[in-house]
């Protein structure tokens, strides 16, 4: 088979013994992992054995200064095919993206069209990926993690070179994963619930008639907003959670999943169509199939992928960069701490009732402004009424947080804001001096509150995409080192929108509240992040499981997680509340990304509280995308840790008991 890996050790050693005899000692490290990593990725159509020998001797390059001038013309190289796709791509996708005339058909071919779709075999077949694996060696993350701490910055770069192709998955396996991916996203997308045609046990309708909740978001989102219904909420949200469980076990009717043709009698699980009983017939296990075909796809990746041969080692040692058992010991360490009971019984104190399971999304820990939302709107849209009056503001708004004239006048040159189709999105550059895009939904009547809200919390993005980008010394180091640090870039500025309009209203219980919501979302997906590791591990561990299985296998986890950490606090025994998330259904092993982001975000926050901010997040910027504990510790003096967190929830409690 033509995508097989063909080259023996024999011709390896072949290639490691004629170079070490003209090379120096100190290169034999190079040598080994330089033609490890070639044979690996070579295939039949690259050439015979001979050929793939010949090939490493003649370009293996020894000479630090030749090695440099390879690495410059690589790395500068590699800018322009990014940059330049980057822009086609950009453009390409305006009509899509953008405010304008209703969408045709040829803009969905040319929008869904990927120019760079070749590039990477275009990248082989020309031996350009060969020539920069055998002579950038790649790292493992405890290699990086144990040597990182002494690496010049060159090394670094050097390193991230050698992370650029150390896995070559066949095109027809790359589309099979995408087909597969967005199946996965079309059944969750689909998975709506008609509110209004769901009976409590006496028969009533609770929810507004035309209420369509997606699962579990939405469903999740009503829960949250029913704390503050006196008269209905407890009972609404006891509804909601009953739909969740119905989801989980795959109980609910088929009949009620995206359609409102019949009412719901969710405590009995009946349905009825103008007050006659119909037959129902349950999902079954259609969630769960979903799932293990994510599964049965992402596993075809591991012969492929030689270093990360596992989902798990992907998700942890690849895209997240945090080994899997670290990330594991953060959590087990905070949803099994004591503050959990202290901070429960906190809350139950508020709602003046025990809790229950669902009290896990308890949101009454933001901080309630004065102002009412009408009002802030009648502020922004004076203030913005389109996408121009934003841009030009956008240099003030960094002068506020702390930027000198000249350097906030530098970094917004290199923004630009667009009126966009959907609630906005921050897209940034991908070669250097290119503008950044701040996509916004401004009205006929100019930008509402939310919409400023969310475009402060873009344009946080944008900054950081600007400076980690323009500002960072070597290109292959530019961005930060995964999603979770934007997104904390973002929350910064986020959280400092009243401010930016001049509103700031200082209530000192501030910092509290947010140390006690920052400490319960944790607690809450923490619990479910190690629902989906587990579940995962099993499905590796039972490769050839039936949906049926899996279904059984996923409650089975999603209860002992329950039970161990949870059950005490929040009540219930064997709840799979847990097990709802969507993400684990069209998002293989993404979940642990929230919760680390959640620490890293305190952590920064914390850092910058007091200080300039300006040139606090530029110091930990332009660290670039090294690994993520050697950036924690060089912007916050530790790694990612719960104990900063832990710390501000017990001075929150204490302060406001």
């Amino acid at each position: 088979m033509k995508d097989e890996i063909f080259i023996t050790q024999q011709s390896v050693d072949n290639v490691i013994d004629a170079l070490s005899k003209t090379t120096p000692d100190d290169q034999l490290f190079r040598i080994e992992r330089g033609a490890q990593q070639v044979a690996s990725l070579w295939r039949h159509q690259d050439g015979t054995a001979q050929e793939y020998e010949t090939f490493c001797i003649e370009n293996f390059i020894a000479d630090s200064h030749l090695l440099s001038q390879l690495f410059d013309k690589l790395e500068h190289n590699f800018e322009l095919f990014n940059g330049y796709f980057h822009r086609i791509n950009l453009k390409l996708k305006e009509p899509l993206h953008l405010d304008g005339p209703a969408i045709q058909p040829i803009d969905m071919m040319f929008g869904g069209y990927d120019v760079s779709a070749h590039l990477n075999d275009d990248m082989y077949s020309s031996k350009i990926a060969f020539i920069t694996a055998l002579n950038f060696p790649f790292y493992s993350l405890d290699e990086k993690t144990e040597l990182g701490n002494n690496w010049t910055r060159q090394q670094w770069a050097y390193a991230r070179m050698g992370d650029r192709f150390i896995s070559r998955v066949p095109a027809a396996l790359q589309q099979d994963i995408s087909r597969t991916l967005t199946n996965a996203d079309t059944y969750i997308a689909d998975y709506n619930i008609y509110m209004g045609q769901l009976l409590n046990k006496d028969g009533k309708k609770l929810f507004p008639a035309d209420m369509k909740l997606i699962t579990h978001w939405g469903l999740r989102d009503e829960l949250k907003s029913n704390y503050a219904d006196a008269e209905h909420g407890l009972e609404k949200q006891r509804m909601v959670y009953q739909v969740m469980k119905r989801i989980v076990d795959q109980t609910i009717p088929q009949q009620v999943i995206n359609d409102g043709t019949y009412e719901w009698d969710i405590q009995n699980n009946k349905i009825y169509s103008d007050g006659k009983e119909i037959a129902s017939t349950p999902e079954l296990h259609k969630r769960y199939e979903v799932l293990l075909k994510n599964f049965h796809v992402m596993k075809q990746l591991d012969p492929y992928s030689v270093h990360y041969p596992t989902q798990l080692e992907r998700s942890f040692d690849s895209r997240m960069e945090v080994p899997q058992k670290d990330v594991e010991t953060l959590f087990t360490n905070l949803v099994s701490s004591p503050m959990v009971k202290e901070v429960a019984a906190f809350i139950e104190s508020r709602l003046a009732r025990p809790l229950e399971p669902f009290d896990i999304w308890y949101n009454g820990f933001k901080s309630r402004g004065s102002i009412s939302e009408d009002k802030l709107t009648a502020l922004t849209s004076k203030k913005y009424p389109n996408a121009a009056a934003l841009e030009a503001d956008l240099p003030r708004i960094l002068q506020d947080l702390g930027w000198s004239a000249q350097k906030a006048k530098e970094i917004t040159s290199l923004i630009t804001v667009d009126a966009s189709r959907g609630a906005g999105h921050a897209w940034g550059a991908s070669m250097r001096n290119d503008v950044a895009h701040l996509r916004t939904r401004i009205g006929e009547d100019g930008m509402d509150y939310k919409g400023y809200n969310i475009a402060v919390h873009e344009f946080g993005h944008n900054v950081e995409q600007t400076i980690t980008l323009n500002d960072v010394d070597y290109y292959m180091l530019s961005g930060v080192p995964n999603t979770s640090f934007t997104e904390a870039i973002a929350f910064l500025f986020q959280k400092r929108d009243m401010e930016l309009l001049g509103l700031q209203e200082t209530n000192p219980e501030d910092d509290h509240y947010l140390a006690l919501d920052n400490f319960w979302s944790s607690y809450e997906i923490m619990g479910v992040s190690l629902v989906d590791i587990q579940v995962w591990e099993w499905m590796y561990a039972n490769p050839d499981a039936t949906p049926s299985q899996l279904k059984e296998a996923v409650m089975t986890i999603a209860k002992d997680v329950w039970n161990k950490y949870y059950a005490d606090v929040l009540g219930g025994n064997d709840e799979t509340l847990l097990g709802i998330y969507s993400h684990m259904i069209d998002n293989p092993l993404y979940l642990p990304n929230y919760p680390m982001g959640h620490l890293i975000d305190f952590q920064i926050e914390q850092q910058v509280s007091g200080k300039n901010m300006a040139s606090e997040v530029e110091r930990m910027l332009v660290q670039g995308s090294i690994i993520p504990q050697q950036w924690m510790k060089g912007a916050v003096g530790q790694e990612i840790s719960i104990d900063p967190l832990l710390k501000a929830t017990k001075e929150a409690l204490d302060a406001l008991k």
